[in-house]
């Protein structure tokens, strides 16, 4: 595991934030992850300055969490010995290029700190705001596409691949490399800052908000300063994840949403 010095920026441990701010894809959150693809911020425009280093790990339930679902998580009880969590990338590599294949994998996901990138991810896809910097996956490739004030339907290409790929993905296979491994994901958990919380109730309510973020074709946008915002403030009010889904255009969003259904699915008839 990387070394952190006390002024680094320690982007798995989650920051103290005003109580106005919130946030909510293990190898199901690569699905998260790489359904977000898949996540990837407005491309094509310079990237807002990195926050300041990020604070002790916080103990208090996420700010919008609601009661957690009667859903039964996963045993903490490994089936087989598992590596600890600072060892655990060599078998998460395994794991998801298997799921995937070596290609997409080497193309596409980060190959170190998987597991941490993972829940970092699915805890912040819910959220206001989702740093790039802890996502599993790489960005999209290409520049982001405006026309007329709305998002350029070249945009859906690029997203393409990473679609593809989730697409392809054997929901029952990954669910089951996700049971089998899921004390590291909850051990992240606790590390992130939620030891009392369930990974794999707050992996549900990624998934549902992703599930909820509106059907729409070619939002108009807005350009108040450098970077761009949608013109409703509905949208702009959306998620990170959500507006994820968004920027991808209504056939590839489409095709994510019914991927996020067959493997909630999976994940809750265990």
């Amino acid at each position: 595991m990387e070394q952190w010095s006390a002024g680094d920026d320690k982007p798995f441990v989650r920051r103290e934030e005003p109580a106005t701010r919130w946030w909510v894809v293990g190898v199901v959150v690569v699905v998260v992850g790489l359904a977000a693809a898949f996540w990837l911020w407005w491309q094509g425009r310079e990237q807002p300055p990195e926050p300041p280093p990020l604070a002790a790990p916080r103990t208090e339930a996420p700010p919008q969490a609601k009661a957690e679902p009667p859903v039964q998580a996963p045993s903490l009880e490994p089936s087989k010995p598992l590596p600890t969590l600072d060892n655990s990338d060599a078998m998460m590599r395994d794991t998801v290029s298997g799921l995937v294949g070596r290609k997409a994998f080497d193309a596409m996901v980060y190959p170190s700190q998987i597991v941490r990138r993972i829940v970092a991810t699915v805890d912040n896809l819910p959220r206001e705001t989702a740093p790039r910097r802890v996502m599993p996956v790489e960005r999209v490739p290409g520049e982001f596409k405006v026309e007329d004030m709305t998002i350029s339907t070249a945009n859906a290409a690029r997203y393409a691949p990473y679609v593809r790929v989730f697409e392809s993905l054997d929901a029952r296979a990954l669910v089951q490399r996700y049971v089998d491994s899921y004390p590291l994901f909850q051990r992240a958990y606790a590390e992130l800052g939620f030891p009392n919380l369930q990974f794999h109730h707050r992996l549900l309510e990624a998934i549902d908000n992703l599930l909820a973020a509106p059907d729409v074709a070619n939002p108009k946008l807005a350009q108040p300063k450098v970077l761009y915002l949608y013109d409703d403030p509905a949208l702009e009010a959306r998620s990170a994840g959500q507006k994820l889904i968004m920027r991808m255009g209504p056939d590839n969003a489409a095709k994510v949403k019914a991927k996020l259904r067959e493997i909630r699915r999976e994940l809750t008839v265990r």
